[in-house]
């Protein structure tokens, strides 16, 4: 028996387990090896027009005994020598596909996709086998050998034995695994890979777009035909056949230019693969050719996985290289901001970790990941413009992320993704991007300004913004936990300006303000109703000062309004916090430490009210004052949709007035 070299057996014990973390990629590893070894008699038959050797003829078979628990894989491709068995199987991390490749270099990707490259992946079988036994003869040679290791001790090379591999033409490379004995507790052990189901479910993710076919004999039913004499109470009878069939479909649908496809494939594709039972609303489609070479298939759904925003939701597109999986999220191949999208990026330039199964953060995988940004973006912006409804449709199910994303970011994402938000315009009683809300603003307006709340119907029926209409200006109404959060570290929106467009002629590019309508210091009046609430405040300041000593803490300041319109009064407020970010400040795990809005009473000095405000001020009945001066900050409150301090107070003073 030979021995593995002492650095040898350290590093295939550390395959079998450390390298590896998922057992089941043994077969995929085994496939690829196999795909090679066709791959490389293909080459030759190119090369050397004395081997006549039909397509049609090559293939990958799988077999399975489930009594004396092996799994077989089984190819006609090129095959090894005695040679060949003890230096590719024997040295550990020496790659026959390798060499090839780099021999071969120029023809790689024409008529071979050799996949192998790190020379580890065969020794992955010891993670779910206790023997593996390789039959392997070399094409044009007369004589079979067989490797046989535990993958312990070491392992032996010796002629194969009679029946083995020793037909006319019978050359190629059988791999028999002798599963290890699955524990009483170990689900995921190698018994479930002893059934038809369990190898086909490994081909399907793993290998399904491997270039060669995979076949395997399965078990299938078919009806009798009725007897003659069968009479009416006749129960058809079943008989069960063994058929081989291919488990894989071979051809990537994402290799194919889009010309080349229907959309209904597209659709099924989708459907079938990333199990949403609708179609997709946007399919990308795109190939790179050069230094790095890729195709990737991107598709943007047409509803929010139920999942979308939970902790639990992964991101990620799928990976190959060469065709084969490696990874079946890839959450680097798409920012956070676009973690709906679902789709398949196959390269065969990205670096690889050695197990396959994840890889090596480098500039290649940055490269794709950028571009592929970029090509949903575009075609978001192509929805936006060119189907709006549709697009209104997809803003609705994922427009809370794009927003999330700019907050995420700080801000740093905003000059891409504000492109793609939407908001419901109060004036135009629509929705609207922002450069749509720059093109129709009021003459002389600097900014662009927004109300949050938990409902457009009730922010519609505010003060401020019913003051901000009645005075030509446009309020973007906001009813998204994220959205205030999200102006905040945008801060200012970049306006390209319209000079090319004769309606807006002479406009050059400058930055908006975002701003929000309960902004205290924000006053949408004319120099008129300023002068007027200014007046007021001079000439009753002892009614203003007396309703702040009466509400305490409550407020920071009460002053005169020029814009609470109807409303007796109305709140504001100074500094960062506002009334919605306060209230969802609220909800979350802080709780009642969560920082709070300083909040301004303003009252509106032409209401009726106001006068009787005034009346009791002068008649000295500070009691009835602070019951006044309680009851106004109430109901601003509660028009504001926020709960009132304290309820049971609120009601009682009610009850007092009636």
């Amino acid at each position: 028996m030979k021995q593995f070299k002492t650095e040898s057996k350290k590093l295939l014990d550390l395959m079998i387990n450390s390298i590896y973390t998922n057992r089941e990629i043994f077969l995929r590893e085994l496939v690829s090896n196999a795909s090679d070894a066709i791959d490389k008699l293909s080459f030759m038959a190119l090369t050397d027009p004395s081997i006549q050797l039909g397509t049609d003829q090559l293939a990958i078979r799988l077999a399975f005994d489930k009594d004396a628990r092996t799994i077989t894989v089984s190819d006609n491709g090129i095959g090894m020598t005695e040679e060949e068995l003890d230096r590719n199987l024997g040295t550990i991390a020496h790659s026959g596909s390798e060499a090839f490749k780099e021999a071969n270099a120029e023809h790689q990707g024409e008529d071979i996709d050799i996949i192998g490259q790190f020379g580890v992946g065969f020794y992955s079988s010891f993670m779910v086998a206790q023997r593996v036994r390789v039959v392997s003869r070399a094409y044009g040679s007369d004589q079979a050998f067989a490797w046989e290791s535990d993958g312990v001790r070491g392992y032996t090379v010796t002629p194969a034995l009679p029946g083995e591999r020793d037909g006319e033409n019978d050359h190629g490379t059988d791999v028999t695994l002798y599963l290890r004995e699955s524990g009483p507790d170990d689900e995921d052990g190698p018994d479930k890979y002893l059934s038809e189901w369990g190898l086909r479910d490994l081909v399907r993710r793993y290998s399904n777009y491997v270039r060669h076919p995979i076949q395997m004999m399965v078990t299938k039913s078919r009806e009798l035909p009725k007897p003659d004499d069968a009479g009416d109470d006749y129960v058809p009878q079943y008989e069960s056949y063994q058929e081989l069939e291919t488990l894989n479909s071979m051809t990537p649908i994402w290799k194919k230019r889009s010309s080349e496809v229907e959309q209904d494939d597209y659709d099924e594709f989708y459907t079938s693969t990333f199990h949403d039972w609708e179609a997709p609303a946007r399919t990308i489609s795109f190939h790179a050719e050069g230094s790095l070479s890729y195709d990737a298939l991107l598709f943007i759904p047409s509803r929010a996985p139920f999942d979308l925003y939970s902790k639990d939701y992964e991101k990620g597109l799928a990976l190959y290289s060469s065709n084969v999986l490696i990874q079946e999220k890839c959450a680097e191949l798409v920012p956070d901001h676009y973690n709906f999208v679902r789709g398949v990026v196959d390269s065969p330039d990205v670096t690889l970790n050695i197990s396959r199964e994840t890889l090596q953060h480098n500039s290649q995988l940055r490269a794709i990941a950028r571009r592929v940004e970029r090509k949903i973006h575009d075609e978001l912006l192509s929805m936006r413009d060119d189907d709006r409804e549709a697009y209104e449709k997809f803003f609705e199910n994922f427009g809370r992320g794009l927003k999330f994303g700019i907050y995420n970011s700080y801000g740093a994402a905003a000059g891409d993704l504000a492109e793609l938000l939407l908001f419901w315009s109060a004036r135009e009683g629509k929705m609207v991007t922002l450069a749509e809300y720059v093109r129709s603003m009021a003459e002389g307006q600097k900014a662009i300004y927004y109300a949050a709340g938990d409902s457009r119907e009730r922010l519609e029926k505010t003060p401020v913004v019913k003051s901000a209409l009645a005075h030509g200006y446009d309020v973007l109404l906001c009813t998204q936990d994220v959205d205030e959060f999200m102006f905040q570290v945008m801060r200012t929106y970049h306006d390209e300006g319209m000079a090319g467009d004769s309606e807006h002629a002479g406009t050059d590019p400058r930055d908006l303000e975002l701003t929000n309508v309960s902004t205290a210091d924000l006053d949408f009046a004319t120099e008129e109703e300023k002068a007027a609430a200014e007046k007021a405040g001079e000439e009753h300041a002892s009614v203003f000062d007396a309703v702040r000593e009466a509400l305490g803490d409550k407020v920071v300041a009460v002053r005169a309004s020029a814009r609470a319109g109807e409303a007796p009064a109305c709140i504001s407020t100074e500094g960062p916090v506002s009334l919605e970010m306060e209230r969802i400040l609220a909800e979350g795990p802080e709780g009642e430490r969560a920082p709070e809005a300083r909040r301004v009473l303003e009252l509106n000095a032409g209401h009726p009210v106001f006068a009787k405000l005034t009346a009791v001020q002068e008649a000295g009945d500070s009691e009835k004052l602070a019951l006044y001066a309680s009851l106004l900050y109430d109901q601003a409150l509660l028009v504001e949709g926020l709960p009132v301090d304290d309820p049971v107070t609120f009601a009682k003073n009610v009850c007092s007035l009636m």
